[in-house]
C-alpha cells in the first residue's frame, strides 16, 4: 500500500482540547473571544502603523508584519476550531488537513525569524545608535521580512512533499485541535523514519537558530544597558526587554518542547497544552506588548483620532 502512495483515508476527526459537551461550550466563547481580539487588535495594529507618519521606522515595520503574521496564524485554524465545537462535526478533509498544518508551519516558521530580526534591530538601535539608520535601511528590512517569508515558504513545502508521500489507510481520529505532523506519523501506514528524522532536523535548526540569534542579541542589549549610568534609564530598558524576551522565550520555548523528539516520544496532552500557549496566547501577548503597552503607538493612535475629529 505504501509504496503505490494510495491515500484510502479522505478525512481525519479532529477531537479537541475536551470530549466534554458544557467545556466545549465554554472552550468555544473564549477561543471566539481571543480570536476576535486578535482579528480586531492586528487590524487596527497595521492600520495604526500605515496611517502615522510617526511609526515609519525599522521597528514598526517589524511589528506591522507580526501583527500580520498573528492575524493570519490566527485564522488558519482558530475559525474551522470553532465550527466544528458549533456544529458538533470534527471532521477535515484529508487535503484540507495537510494545507492547514502547511500553513501552520510556514506561519511558524516565518515568525521565528522575523522575531530574530526584531531582536537584531533592537540590538543595533541600542548598542550603535548612531549609526542605527545607516545600518537598518528600508532595503535592509524589506530583505529581512522577505528572507523570514521565503524560509518559512520553504519549511511549509519541504514538510508538505512528505506528508504527501506517506499513505493514510487505518485510523483517522487525531487528538487535537489542529493537524499536527507528529499526530500524521502515528496515523500513517507508511514507513515515517525518512520523515520524522526530516522534521526533527529542520524544526530544531530553524527553531534553535533563530532562538540563539534572539539570545544573542539580548545579551548584547544586557551589557549595553548595565553601562548606562541613569538609574531610571537602565530600569526602562529592562522592563522593555524583559517583556520582550517573555515573549520570545514562550514561542520558541514551547515550539521546541512539544516537538522535542520523534512522533514514537510525542506526548499527547502535554503537546495539547504546549500548543495552547502558541497558537492562541501569544498572539494576544504580542497585542499587549508591542502595541497595547507601546507609549509611542498609544501618541501617534491619539494624534490619528485627534485630527479625524478636527477634520471633522
Amino acid at each position: 500500500m505504501a509504496d503505490r502512495n494510495v491515500s484510502v483515508v479522505t478525512e481525519f476527526v479532529l477531537l479537541g482540547l475536551t470530549d466534554s459537551p458544557v467545556l466545549n461550550a465554554v472552550l468555544s466563547l473564549l477561543f471566539l473571544s481571543l480570536y476576535l481580539i486578535t482579528v480586531v487588535g492586528n487590524v487596527w495594529a497595521v492600520t495604526k502603523i500605515l496611517a502615522s507618519a510617526q511609526l515609519r521606522s525599522p521597528k514598526y515595520f517589524f511589528l506591522c508584519q507580526l501583527a500580520f503574521l498573528d492575524f493570519c496564524y490566527s485564522s488558519v485554524f482558530i475559525p474551522k476550531m470553532l465550527v466544528n465545537y458549533i456544529a458538533g462535526q470534527k471532521v477535515i478533509s484529508y487535503h484540507g488537513c495537510l494545507l492547514q498544518y502547511s500553513f501552520v508551519s510556514m506561519f511558524l516558521t516565518t515568525e521565528s525569524f522575523l522575531l530574530a530580526a526584531m531582536a537584531c534591530d533592537r540590538y543595533v538601535a541600542i548598542c550603535h545608535p548612531l549609526h542605527y539608520k545607516g545600518l537598518m535601511t528600508p532595503t535592509l528590512c524589506i530583505y529581512l521580512v522577505t528572507t523570514s517569508y521565503l524560509l518559512g515558504c520553504a519549511n511549509s513545502l519541504i514538510h508538505l512533499s512528505g506528508l504527501l508521500r506517506l499513505s493514510f489507510c487505518g485510523p483517522n481520529v487525531i487528538n487535537h485541535y489542529f493537524c499536527d505532523i507528529p499526530l500524521l506519523f502515528q496515523l500513517s501506514c507508511s514507513d515515517t523514519r525518512y520523515s520524522e528524522v526530516l522534521f526533527t532536523v529542520l524544526s530544531g535548526t530553524t527553531s534553535v537558530t533563530a532562538f540563539l540569534i534572539v539570545v544573542s542579541s539580548y545579551l548584547g542589549i544586557l551589557l549595553a544597558v548595565l553601562k548606562i549610568h541613569s538609574t531610571r534609564s537602565r530600569y526602562k530598558a529592562f522592563s522593555t526587554c524583559a517583556s520582550h524576551l517573555t515573549v520570545v522565550t514562550l514561542f520558541y520555548g514551547t515550539v521546541i518542547f512539544t516537538y522535542l523528539g520523534t512522533s514514537s516520544g510525542y506526548r499527547q496532552d502535554r503537546a495539547k497544552i504546549l500548543s495552547v500557549f502558541y497558537t492562541l496566547l501569544l498572539p494576544i501577548l504580542n497585542l499587549l506588548i508591542y502595541n497595547v503597552k507601546n507609549t509611542e503607538a498609544k501618541e501617534a493612535m491619539k494624534r490619528i483620532v485627534m485630527r479625524k475629529i478636527f477634520a471633522q
